[in-house]
């Protein structure tokens, strides 16, 4: 039976790879563990219930670890211009890129209606390595 634990984990593995949105990985760990007592019981039972068990009780607490590491709702610096206010640099007309600064920094940027040069805009969206603006309202 280490074999197929063996397989199993790798074929999780993979898929897990192929996903990168820790779906399989608790049942990786629980294959291996699976695996490892499989060298102490031939019972094929006992073996697939730590595989179960072990990925069903590792999944809530490797997500609370991860949220704790990751911190709740923490932006990354891409996306916490999102909802900044920047100036146009280059007039944007509408099917057209201009330029917007956006906390000191020079995007390409596109938007619903044409903004000119010096108008404050505030960023609606990233997309790639652009920027999706519209005129600021003050709040």
């Amino acid at each position: 039976m280490f074999y197929f634990w063996f397989l199993v984990a790798v074929f999780l593995g993979i898929l897990e790879v192929i996903t990168t949105n820790l779906v399989s990985i608790w049942f990786v760990i629980s294959a291996l563990l699976a695996m490892g007592v499989s060298f102490l019981t031939d019972n094929l039972v006992i073996q697939i219930g730590i595989f179960v068990v072990g990925g069903v009780v590792l999944m809530p607490i490797s997500k609370k670890l991860y949220a704790k590491i990751r911190g709740k709702g923490a932006k990354t610096n891409l996306d916490r211009i999102i909802g900044m206010k920047g100036i146009v640099t280059e007039d944007i007309e509408n099917g057209n890129i201009g330029e917007v600064k956006v906390d000191g920094k020079r995007w390409s940027a596109y938007a619903d209606t044409d903004i000119h040069k010096g108008e404050n805009v505030e960023v609606l969206a990233i997309n790639s390595v652009k920027i999706k603006v519209k005129r600021w309202e003050d709040k």
